[in-house]
């Protein structure tokens, strides 16, 4: 039955607390897999981006709207593994940082130890920050790549051991179309997500041969990270989009996060057992597999003397770039 889909599996969902993360290891455990739930700390992480100053900026209305939603999406890996048990699952939490090597040792080791192994290994955890790029900070910029791209890499470089020895294995990394970059001011952000998919096609590659697949999924879903986002629009301190851009209008329209879950549970079971080195985009029932990069055009020259300047600067925008439009210059 689908109930049993992942029934003998064993499953690790990191930044399960709250959001897209705690939906899947609630989903993984419905379906019969054994969850090891995580993130950073006991207690809520606070907020990613919303300064205290900037929210108190907002309407008296406006924070009331803020607590009440920040209360309901507020979690940690032990209150998910709670609700898991509650619904008739099997689950622990398992509070460990994924940015620092060895606790992503040891968060792989609690489902070895507990469970017996690791069959599924899903990476939600992610840092998030607003910044133009020439005021990014170094301690943004390493808060936000520590956990994406490195501290994926963290937790597949332990866990990809186990998976080889089964030959069996299924990762499945949470990135964003930011990867293609974004007219939100985060190119962190981008870089990120962006490191994201490389590890991920690249795993994908390298593993095939055991058994194991590796895919990517961008989920627009309503999360903490989202509800910032609105209130820092409503604070309306400068622009938070490249050039004169509000933020996307359709925020009461984003679809929760339980949207993402059934996509997820198809990568990680038998059904997608060929399915490996792909980027989704999940969006309520909308769901979109991204194109593989492939050479558009090419302008080449005949015999072995190399190209002059000159001769790119007449060639080039008749053939090469013929009807050329630069990501700049359009909304992505």
């Amino acid at each position: 039955m689908m109930k049993q889909l992942f029934e003998g599996k064993t499953a690790v969902v990191t930044g399960s607390g709250q959001g897209v993360g705690r939906a899947i290891a609630m989903g993984l455990a419905m379906h019969g897999a054994k969850v090891i739930t995580n993130n950073r700390r006991p207690g809520s992480t606070g907020n990613a981006m919303l300064t205290e100053e900037q929210y108190a900026r907002l309407s008296d209305e406006k924070k009331a709207w803020y607590d009440k939603v920040q209360e309901e999406q507020n979690g940690d890996a032990e209150s998910t593994a709670a609700a898991i048990r509650k619904a008739g699952g099997e689950a622990m939490a398992c509070f460990a940082d994924i940015s620092l090597f060895e606790d992503a040792e040891r968060l792989i080791d609690t489902a070895v130890t507990t469970y017996g192994g690791i069959d599924i290994l899903v990476n939600v955890a992610g840092g998030f920050g607003i910044c133009d790029i020439d005021q990014i900070t170094e301690e943004l910029w390493d808060k936000v790549t520590s956990i994406k791209p490195k501290g994926y890499f963290n937790t597949m470089r332990f866990a990809i051991p186990y998976m080889k020895k089964q030959h069996y294995g299924r990762i499945i990394n949470c990135t964003s179309r930011a990867f293609m970059g974004d007219v939100i001011k985060h190119a962190e952000y981008c870089a990120a997500n962006a490191g994201v998919v490389g590890l991920t096609r690249g795993a994908a590659i390298e593993l095939r041969e055991y058994g194991i697949t590796c895919n990517a999924f961008g989920p627009f879903a309503k999360t903490r990270a989202a509800y910032e986002l609105e209130a820092l629009s409503l604070v309306k301190e400068g622009h938070l989009m490249a050039g004169e851009k509000d933020l996307v209008p359709s925020f009461d329209r984003t679809p929760e996060p339980d949207r993402v879950v059934p996509f997820i549970l198809y990568l990680a079971s038998e059904h997608a057992k060929d399915i490996s080195g792909s980027v989704f985009t999940l969006s309520g029932n909308a769901i979109q597999l991204h194109q593989e990069p492939v050479v558009c055009k090419m302008l080449e020259k005949a015999g072995e003397e190399p190209w002059t300047v000159e001769e790119l600067v007449k060639s080039a925008p008749r053939m090469l770039l013929k009807n050329y439009r630069s990501i700049a210059d359009q909304d992505l």
